[in-house]
């Protein structure tokens, strides 16, 4: 127990760095490694992903408090947006991890390589929507809290890949559109994770130590290492040529997404 504890410390690391340096939500680095480490373990297959997502959600609960925080001391966070559209991040991302419990893991696993296929293409093509429009009344922020918490539920995230273009697009400046973001990560992470335990909670043959579909030992060592060493990628990210980085970055969201794919066929 003591070195799979370590891996995930290790996985933490590497993955408040690079969400730190490149500004990607860690989900996309903890989701693939929690499936390849759990698959190590000898997990049963028919729970991987479903562990490996609602373990990613509960550790962004912990990142986002520090992260929107940090955005609210600096007057980021639009506050109005973010309880317009809460309502409807907590419902879709409940519903999501409702759904994500009763979909089989090939399903969820081949949701999640088509979400790192369109990631790594956001990466390389660094395509900013154009502010075209203001944001939409009550109903249409709800619509679309719903949209991105399912999503989000389905792959693991925090929505700031759904909800920043969203943003964006909306007028709102890029500082805020980050800020807001981050707000609204931690209501999706909350739901996300409220919704996989429930759904998990009497599943048999889950491994020692999990709670619902949670497992509480990855989910000890990622939140401890990469609340470390965020800070650390974001002072990387003023030294290092990020924009080449990201590319980099890109390929190897793309070589993991065509790992899984090919553990599919």
């Amino acid at each position: 127990m003591v070195l799979i504890l370590l891996m995930y410390v290790g996985f933490g690391a590497v993955a408040g760095i690079l969400a730190g340096l490149l500004g990607i939500g860690g989900g996309l680095v903890i989701v693939p490694m929690l499936v390849f480490t759990l698959t190590w373990q000898g997990v049963p297959d028919e729970y991987i992903m479903h562990l490996a997502l609602a373990t990613s959600m509960a550790s962004i609960i912990f990142t986002s408090v520090s992260s929107f925080s940090a955005h609210h001391r600096r007057g980021a966070v639009h506050w109005l947006v973010v309880r317009r559209i809460a309502l409807g991040i907590v419902l879709g991302t409940f519903l999501g991890a409702c759904l994500a419990s009763r979909l089989s893991t090939a399903y969820l696993k081949g949701v999640f390589v088509v979400f790192l296929y369109y990631m790594a293409y956001q990466l390389i093509a660094d395509r900013k929507p154009k502010p075209s429009r203001t944001l939409p009344g009550r109903l249409g922020m709800f619509a679309v809290g719903n949209g991105i918490g399912v999503v989000s539920a389905l792959v693991g995230i925090g929505g700031g890949t759904l909800s920043v273009p969203f943003m964006l697009w909306c007028n709102l400046t890029v500082h805020e559109a980050i800020g807001t973001s981050a707000a609204i990560g931690f209501p999706i992470a909350i739901a996300g994770t409220i919704g996989y335990i429930v759904n998990g909670w009497q599943v048999a043959g889950l491994p020692d130590y999990s709670w619902g579909y949670v497992y509480l030992p990855a989910l000890v060592g990622i939140v401890a290492a990469s609340v470390l060493t965020a800070p650390l990628g974001v002072r990387l990210a003023h030294s290092l040529p990020v924009d080449k980085l990201k590319r980099v970055f890109a390929i190897l969201l793309a070589l993991v997404g065509t790992r899984m794919l090919w553990g599919l066929i």
